[in-house]
């Protein structure tokens, strides 16, 4: 993982500044991590998974370029993406408690 500043940065309603890397890229689809600015914690990251839909998908052994990957993470697309990431890790509530 490269550092927060390195990444391409995505800012939500509530003013938080994420970083988003593209991982694990295949035929067809990437992982989009967004990660928290907090550099304590990475409970607070998230992810979704990016669905190609250009002509390389149907090559299922080829691997997507993650610099064409990242160029198409529009504004709308990352909002999109954020809105139904899930938390990367165990440690991260499933729900807020009551």
């Amino acid at each position: 993982m490269s550092s927060i500043s390195d990444m391409k940065p995505f800012q939500t309603a509530d003013g938080t500044l994420w970083g988003v890397e593209v991982e694990l890229p295949g035929s067809s689809s990437a992982n989009i991590v967004f990660h928290h600015p907090d550099p304590g914690t990475s409970r607070r990251d998230r992810y979704a998974r990016f669905d190609w839909r250009g002509p390389e998908a149907a090559d299922v052994t080829s691997r997507l370029p993650i610099a064409k990957v990242r160029a198409a993470l529009s504004e709308a697309v990352l909002n999109e993406l954020f809105q139904r990431s899930m938390p990367v890790g165990w440690g991260a509530p499933a729900f807020a408690p009551a």
